[in-house]
């Protein structure tokens, strides 16, 4: 059977249609509301979720950071006598 190149693009567009119609449908039946013919919406990995710390946490870690800021600054001023 040999077909004519008018023939040959109905044939495309109707198997374009027939996939169109496929994809409607499987969206259909699994209820998805997001087009199933987007192919990042099924590679995409899921959002992660922001962490949260508590107040307390913050507190514990901002003090522990001034004690070694502290801790520097005090050994640094006794380097530069010994230096010297």
């Amino acid at each position: 059977m040999i077909l004519s190149s008018s023939q040959l693009r109905r044939a495309a567009a109707l198997q374009e249609k027939i996939e169109d119609m496929q994809q409607e449908l499987a969206q259909l039946l699994s209820g998805s509301s997001k087009s199933a013919s987007t192919p990042s919406s099924t590679t995409e990995k899921p959002a992660k979720k922001k962490r949260v710390m508590s107040a307390a946490a913050r507190k514990k870690i901002a003090d522990a950071q001034r004690k070694r800021w502290a801790k520097q600054k005090s050994a640094a001023p006794a380097a530069e006598k010994k230096a010297k």
